[in-house]
């Protein structure tokens, strides 16, 4: 039976971020050395090739795709989506300390008000990744190439990715990532997938 590899590449971390803000649904630019940096990684590795190309809505993940593959035409996954920090947005931890409720949501327990609380946002990006593939195999379309947020990714990998390990562990820099492979019948009888690869794998010189 045919099976499906997804390609999963983290982004480059956006302006907004880099100045230590939550930039869930803003839209935060790469900075010219993330640019610059990716051209480099370009020179340096092989990045694997896909049938298909996706990216998180960010402009941040849409530009990391484009430019690592110029010639793709992205399909944006809204499902998988940065967290959604509501009044919170593009604040930093400095500005949010005095904030009801935010010491307590940095344990990982409530939402930010008219946002999005942990176990929410989990729940939404495992189901929008169950659709991905879904999609992918009724067009019958291997490989995949998805770039998305750190914490996306991450949550992915700790929900459907074996060997089994938290989200912390599958923490890796910028335009780096796994490979995933997905079995059909597997994945019908219980969503899980084997991570295979560490990529992008450096060029042979």
């Amino acid at each position: 039976m045919k099976s499906y590899v997804i390609h999963l590449l983290r982004a480059m971390p956006s302006q907004g971020a880099l100045e230590g803000r939550y930039v869930g649904r803003a839209q935060s630019p790469l900075p010219m050395g993330a640019v610059a940096e990716l051209a480099e990684f370009k020179r340096e590795y092989k990045y694997p090739q896909g049938e298909l190309y996706c990216a998180s809505p960010a402009v941040s993940c849409v530009d990391t795709l484009k430019i690592l593959y110029p010639q793709a035409q992205p399909e944006v996954v809204l499902d998988l989506a940065e967290c959604d920090f509501g009044d919170w947005e593009n604040k930093t931890a400095e500005e949010l300390k005095d904030e009801p409720g935010f010491p307590e949501w940095l344990m990982g327990q409530g939402a930010p008000p008219n946002g999005e609380s942990g176990q929410v946002f989990f729940q939404r990006i495992c189901r929008g990744f169950q659709l991905l593939v879904q999609n992918m195999m009724a067009r019958g379309v291997t490989p995949a190439v998805l770039v998305t947020h750190a914490g996306v990714m991450t949550s992915i990998l700790a929900a459907f990715g074996l060997p089994k390990a938290a989200p912390q562990d599958w923490l890796c820099d910028g335009g780096f990532g796994y490979s995933v492979r997905i079995t059909p019948g597997l994945w019908m009888r219980e969503p899980v997938m084997e991570v295979f690869a560490r990529v992008p794998k450096l060029e042979d010189k």
